[in-house]
């Protein structure tokens, strides 16, 4: 059984992902200096008498000094062949701002430096980068509400994946809100006839057969999502082969309401097929539902 190692910016949600991996039945330990993972590995997960039992633990920046060690610890888990997944929460900072203004918290950087919030945050992220980097999944949480975070951290650890399995989380978004910021692949679908601006479809959805039906009824976009499956097709092996454990594959429109959900929706379902383990999420009408 993997070890399971959360981290991410501070009020990103780490606390959240603490209590819905508890829930799944996780050993958690919150906090834990970088320099204890290895010893954490031994002593809860890795020993042959408790090989089915699920661990994880948070290890960022409260750390401090000793946050360097995180390099050094996952080296070792690696030589030693243990297993681990990172699980990294990332945030957009002016939500982040608002959050700790909020919560009326300080953030744990700003203890013993006289910075600003904002300042702190960016320190963090700059700590931060090289995990992000090396992390298995990301999530964005700057839009989600705790119980969408939940039901994202249930989906993508649920089943436990093994060294060859690649998570495929197809999503949609709208570039009037940004980009989404965890995506490994984005295909703008603003270049399709827009649903919008036909009266009796524009209160539609892309999840719906009439949405569906006129955008495929055009040739671009049925050549298109042909090309589009065809790339992500080519990309699995060399993604899986560096050892990738997710791969996000965004399409954005203008409102984040018709083409990119029905493209979303159509590559997960050929996924899907081919026995992929997929997910699916739209940030816009998930939005909407929350309102």
């Amino acid at each position: 059984m993997a070890l399971v190692i959360i981290t991410g910016l501070s009020g990103a949600g780490k606390s959240v992902a603490v209590n819905a991996l508890e829930d799944m039945g996780y050993y958690c330990v919150d906090n834990l200096p970088a320099k204890f993972l290895v010893s954490f590995a031994d002593l809860y997960g890795m020993t042959e008498t408790q090989e089915s039992k699920k661990i994880a633990t948070v290890v960022d920046i409260r750390g401090k000094d000793t946050f360097e060690d995180f390099y050094q610890a996952m080296d070792e888990l690696s030589r030693r062949r243990y297993p681990y997944h990172i699980l990294f929460l990332d945030c957009d900072t002016q939500v982040l701002l608002q959050r700790f203004k909020f919560t009326r918290r300080r953030h744990p950087l700003m203890e013993d430096s006289n910075i600003s919030m904002k300042e702190a945050i960016a320190q963090e992220r700059d700590w931060l980068k090289k995990i992000r980097v090396k992390s298995d999944f990301l999530i964005d949480t700057s839009t989600l509400k705790p119980a969408q975070l939940r039901e994202k951290i249930v989906g993508i650890l649920a089943e436990e994946p093994d060294s060859e399995s690649l998570l495929i989380r197809c999503t949609s978004f709208g570039f009037k809100e940004g980009i989404a910021s965890d995506a490994d692949l984005v295909f703008d679908v603003r270049c399709l006839p827009n649903p919008y601006y036909i009266e009796e479809l524009k209160n539609h959805t892309g999840l719906e057969a009439c949405i569906r039906d006129y955008l495929m009824g055009f040739e671009q976009s049925r050549e298109l999502l042909a090309k589009i499956i065809d790339l992500v097709t080519f990309l699995l092996p060399l993604y899986r082969k560096e050892g990738k454990r997710e791969l996000v594959v965004a399409f954005g429109c203008t409102g984040g309401r018709h083409r990119s959900v029905c493209f979303a929706e159509a590559l997960a379902a050929h996924m899907r097929e081919t026995g992929a383990r997929v997910m699916v999420s739209h940030r816009e009408l998930e939005k909407r539902r929350e309102e």
